[in-house]
C-alpha cells in the first residue's frame, strides 16, 4: 500500500532531509585519497546524532547492516560495508548512501564522489547517472505515470553507452525506509502506478558502465557489478506536487 503523508509528514521530511543533505556535502569534503570508508562512517554517524537524528541503516536487515551509511568503491553498486581497511584510492569512485530518522520520518539519498583525478570513463559514468536522476525528476508529478520516470531513466543511460541495474530499485520512502511503490529504473511492463500529491519517493539510479547484472558478496551486503566494470549511484528523496515535485535532500 502506497502511503499518502500529511503535512506535518512532510514538514518533518523537509527539515530533515534539508540536514541530510548538508551531512552529505560535509561527508564529501572528507572523501580523499588515504581516508578509510570507516572513518567516513564514523564522521556521518556523528553529524547524524549531532543534528537531532538516527542512522536508519545500522542494524537494518538481516544480518543487521552494522554501519551508519553504505560505502561502495568502484565496481561496488550498493551496501558496501565500511571497513579501516578498505582505503580510498587515488581515481575511485566512492558511493555514499546514507539514511536518518528525523522527528520520526525517514528520508534518503546517495552521492557519488571522485577521488582525486578519475578516469574520463569514470567521470562521464558518474555525470551519466546524476543527469539520468535529474532526467527521472522531471517526470515526477501529481497524475504522471511511475513509469514515466523509469523510461527517462533508462533512456538516458542507454543514449550514454550505460545499463540500469535491475536487481535493486527506489522505493517509497518515510515511515519506514522501504515503503510501495518499487521505482525502476529501467523500462518494463507491469502494473502502473498514478503518482499521487503527498507521495514521498526515494528515487535512486543505480548505473554500470558494463552490463545490468551484479552480484552479491560474501559479505552479504554488498553488491557488485559481475563483470567487474565501474557503477556509479545517485538517489534523492522527493514528495510529489501538483505540476512537478519538491526534492527534500538538496539544500
Amino acid at each position: 500500500m502506497i502511503v499518502i503523508k500529511n503535512v506535518q509528514e512532510i514538514e518533518a521530511m523537509r527539515e530533515g532531509g534539508r540536514i541530510l543533505a548538508g551531512i552529505m556535502d560535509e561527508i564529501g569534503k572528507n572523501i580523499a585519497p588515504g581516508t578509510n570508508t570507516h572513518e567516513i562512517d564514523q564522521l556521518a554517524r556523528k553529524l547524524v546524532f549531532d543534528s537531532g537524528g538516527v542512522p536508519i541503516f545500522e542494524g537494518y536487515g538481516t544480518p543487521p547492516f552494522p554501519s551508519s551509511v553504505c560505502a561502495s568503491i568502484n565496481s561496488e553498486v550498493v551496501h558496501g560495508i565500511p571497513r579501516r581497511d578498505r582505503i580510498v584510492q587515488e581515481g575511485d569512485i566512492v558511493k555514499i548512501d546514507i539514511g536518518m530518522k528525523f522527528k520520526g520520518m525517514i528520508t534518503d539519498m546517495a552521492r557519488t564522489f571522485e577521488a582525486g583525478k578519475v578516469s574520463p570513463a569514470a567521470r562521464k559514468l558518474v555525470n551519466a547517472t546524476r543527469e539520468s536522476l535529474d532526467e527521472g525528476i522531471r517526470r515526477i508529478k501529481a497524475g504522471a505515470k511511475l513509469s514515466e520516470y523509469s523510461a527517462a531513466v533508462d533512456s538516458y543511460v542507454r543514449s550514454h553507452g550505460f545499463s540500469a541495474v535491475r536487481e535493486l530499485v527506489g522505493h517509497g520512502v518515510g515511515r519506514e525506509l522501504h515503503e510501495d511503490p518499487q521505482i525502476l529504473n529501467y523500462k518494463a511492463k507491469g502494473k502502473e502506478v498514478i503518482l499521487k500529491e503527498g507521495m514521498t519517493l526515494a528515487l535512486e539510479p543505480m548505473i554500470n558502465e558494463g552490463t545490468h547484472y551484479i552480484k552479491l558478496m560474501g559479505d552479504g551486503w554488498t553488491y557488485a557489478t559481475r563483470d567487474g566494470k565501474l557503477s556509479a549511484h545517485f538517489e534523492d528523496t522527493v514528495v510529489v506536487k501538483k505540476g512537478g515535485c519538491e526534492i527534500l535532500t538538496r539544500a
